[in-house]
């Protein structure tokens, strides 16, 4: 999909009047560590009371210490709204997609012939490889979870897969397939703002990906022999006949699929696309199923509670539909929020020069690019914003360094795109968490979380950070000459 322009402040764009020290650039971001730690790590709150207590922080610091007016505050936040804002409808699309997928039959569908056909021996690893060929194939790591990821969910459940380990295999595969798609638009994001060719960009990534994914398999491929067990006797066959009991799924039920992974590889962006889902969906309920149309656009907007007479599927087929989205989108709203307030008053940037002239080499500027994205995707819970502000911040320093412009795409984007989904209050931990069910931590509500089971999130900025200290992938010798200076204009040691 096509995000909106946005260009970042850098430290010399900031009013010196109003430019944070490093010292009350940490009051916010420590306040933000503290609110969240406590407030939903201690006290197990949801995060919209700690986001907002940090939303007002950083607001009373940037009002009352640094002197922004509230029409300068309000702007930020719209800001990065505006610049979220697809991702919030693509939120509200696919929380009504799931819902007229499973009155369809297309989810309980593919559970059922899923069934037929994988063994918990290969599960995990066969999920994690199909997740990330059809990522790369619509080039959309969400619109995969949320379509045939949740359908994984619910084969793996059957088989006796813990649904934290089916969460973390299929985000290995979708964010694995994202990152290499010319057509994902987190690929094209890194591209644009480090003036780097699209193609030179994915393929400066392919091996770094390909060594981070083929760990991941590898360590899938372990957990499956280990996870799933022997199935007790007659379980498959009682899930699929609950499914065939409750449903029509006659293969006139992939229609949904069909159109929207068509749509994808024809090139339309993912809301459209989506949406295009959606009405393929309630036709489907409609003309397969016999539902009322009246009650088919009810799913829609409310969801789904069917009764199959076994309890674990019922409840893997029940969602809430487009009013179920209202928790899920409050928390991105008030998360993109935070972020917007922590740019307009200057703290991403602050925090953004103190990385550049701490860096001494090249193989300290990739290894810390790739940490202030991880950084960035914490205080401004985007990851769009995780490859903005550093690849616009540092590619000054990378031309004073001699590095070419795709080594700063791929630090940028290795390190901060799949690392959201760790994030609790990030909004892509907080789609991926409303779409399988499962929260990224344990301990969050009683259950246990996807994020330890998320391998690719952690390989990927492994293999960056040991590719920049071994010089693999990127050309770390230096060829600049004299002093390197910040994209600030100081030397590196001021």
């Amino acid at each position: 999909m096509t995000e909106r322009s946005f260009d970042p402040r850098t430290y010399a764009d900031l009013d010196p009047a109003r430019r944070p020290s490093l010292g009350q650039a940490l009051v916010p971001v420590l306040g933000v560590v503290v609110f969240l730690g406590i407030g939903s790590g201690y006290l197990g709150l949801a995060p919209h009371g700690p986001l907002l207590w940090s939303i007002v922080l950083t607001a009373a610091v940037g009002k009352h210490w640094l002197g922004y007016s509230w029409d300068d505050l309000y702007e930020g936040i719209a800001e990065s709204l505006l610049m979220g804002l697809q991702s919030i409808l693509i939120l509200f699309v696919i929380y009504a997609l799931i819902a007229t997928w499973i009155s369809a039959g297309t989810i309980p569908g593919l559970m059922y012939y899923g069934l037929s056909v994988l063994s918990p021996a290969v599960f995990l690893p066969v999920t994690a490889v199909l997740a990330a060929l059809v990522a790369f194939a619509i080039g959309s790591s969400w619109t995969t979870a949320g379509t045939l990821g949740v359908a994984f969910i619910g084969i793996g459940s059957g088989l006796g897969i813990p649904a934290p380990m089916t969460a973390g295999a299929i985000l290995s595969g979708a964010y694995a397939g994202d990152k290499q798609s010319p057509l994902s638009d987190t690929t094209n994001l890194a591209a644009a703002v480090t003036d780097t060719d699209l193609y030179d960009h994915i393929h400066a990534m392919r091996n770094g990906t390909a060594l981070a994914f083929g760990l991941a398999v590898l360590a899938y491929a372990v957990l499956s022999l280990r996870a799933g067990g022997a199935i007790p006797a007659g379980r498959v066959a009682e899930i699929q006949g609950a499914l065939a009991g409750t449903y029509d799924l006659s293969m006139l039920v992939v229609l949904p699929l069909v159109v929207t992974f068509g749509l994808a590889l024809y090139g339309y962006p993912a809301l459209p696309t989506l949406v295009a889902g959606v009405f393929a969906g309630v036709a489907t309920t409609v003309l397969v199923q016999g539902t009322a149309f009246t009650a088919a656009w009810d799913v829609f907007l409310n969801g789904t509670s069917p009764e199959t007479g076994v309890p674990v599927v019922t409840d893997l087929l029940v969602s809430g539909g487009l009013a179920g989205s209202a928790w899920t989108i409050s928390v991105v709203v008030a998360a993109l929020a935070l972020g917007g307030l922590l740019e307009r008053v200057g703290v991403l940037a602050v925090l953004a020069h103190r990385l550049a002239a701490a860096v001494r080499g090249p193989r300290g500027l990739v290894a810390g690019t790739g940490v202030s994205a991880i950084v960035v995707n914490a205080f401004s819970a985007q990851q769009y914003m995780s490859i903005v502000v550093p690849g616009m911040t540092l590619r000054n320093l990378y031309d004073e360094y001699g590095l070419d412009s795709d080594d700063l795409s791929q630090a940028v984007e290795a390190a901060g795109t799949p690392t959201g989904a760790l994030i609790p209050w990030h909004a892509g931990s907080v789609y991926m968490a409303g779409v399988f069910g499962v929260p990224p931590w344990a301990g969050e509500y009683g259950l246990a979380g996807f994020a330890p089971y998320y391998f690719f999130a952690y390989l990927s900025p492994l293999v960056l950070f040991g590719s920049a200290v071994l010089g693999f992938g990127f050309d770390t010798s230096g060829k600049s000459t004299g002093v390197p200076r910040s994209s600030t204009g100081t030397t590196a040691d001021d």
